[in-house]
């Protein structure tokens, strides 16, 4: 008879552990693979004038400032549509609607249009915003276009969350007299807070490497505006991000472009990710506190 110490490795298990095993290698060496290669190829395109200007022919300059700056503004205008009105939708759906076919309904279209493939959803904001409401290319026609995209995803996100706090934290808030709205302000939305900022990173990651959606609704125009004032009308005028500037510079010939831009979305996206894992932690660790 085995001891618990001592227990037979069947030959099943040995093969199925290296199989795990082998495809978390293959995985790992995917990523980094792709790592390597986006980063030999443009590396040598990055530099200051690369980062600080725009691409002008009448000045020999070849820049991706003015992506960068349509990116962040996209990025920022489409968080700050969606993030209240997804974990409010989710809010709804987790705390206060019953559990009836209304609210079974509204998740099966919630998981629906996750699943849209983003060209439909460029599609429909050419056609809507663009069309229908006269807001033309411009950055704010991808801006709704990504808040229908990215909506699902914070949603649900938000939903797991809240799923994930105990029942007894509720009770105990009820036994004590607090409302429902104090009790999801305070304790809920507190506890679920790392679950909704990974969902709400993941958002602006999928914003940022977005392009299909963006190439219908935004346009690909790369200008800076001339003065303080230009700035904020932007939000009006068509803006190529970083990922159009991509898909345009390829579509060209232009591979060291390309790929430089794919350098600087690499960068972007490690960075998001390594955000998201210390956010998480900092609130896992504040909560137990």
């Amino acid at each position: 008879m085995n001891s618990i110490t001592k227990k037979k490795v069947r030959v099943s298990d040995a093969f199925v552990y290296g199989l795990i095993y082998l495809c978390a290698g293959i995985s790992v060496l995917l990523i980094v693979g792709i790592i390597i290669y986006v980063f030999v190829k443009g590396f040598s395109q990055i530099n200051w004038e690369f980062l600080t200007t725009t691409t002008s022919i009448l000045k020999g300059t070849v820049g991706i400032a003015g992506n960068i700056l349509n990116t962040v503004y996209i990025v920022v205008l489409t968080m700050l549509l969606v993030t209240p009105i997804g974990v409010g939708a989710a809010i709804y759906l987790n705390e206060y609607a019953k559990p009836v076919r209304l609210v079974r309904i509204i998740e099966l279209a919630t998981e629906t249009l996750s699943g849209i493939p983003s060209i439909i959803f460029g599609m429909f904001g050419m056609m809507f915003f663009g069309t229908t409401l006269g807001l033309k290319y411009s950055i704010l026609t991808g801006t709704l276009t990504l808040t229908l995209m990215v909506l699902p995803l914070i949603t649900r996100n938000t939903q797991e969350a809240l799923k994930t706090v105990p029942d007894s934290y509720r009770h105990g808030a009820v036994a004590l007299g607090a409302g429902k709205w104090y009790t999801i302000r305070t304790i809920l939305l507190p506890s679920a807070m790392p679950g909704i900022i990974t969902g709400v990173i993941l958002a602006v990651g999928r914003i940022v490497g977005e392009s299909a959606a963006l190439l219908y609704t935004a346009g690909s125009s790369d200008l800076l505006p001339a003065t303080a004032k230009a700035y904020l009308g932007k939000i009006l005028q068509p803006g190529g991000t970083l990922t159009i500037k991509l898909y345009l510079s390829a579509q060209d010939g232009e591979f060291d472009v390309a790929f430089g831009i794919a350098l600087v979305l690499l960068v972007i996206v490690l960075v998001i990710n390594m955000g998201t894992k210390f956010i998480a932690k900092k609130f896992d660790v504040n909560r137990l506190n």
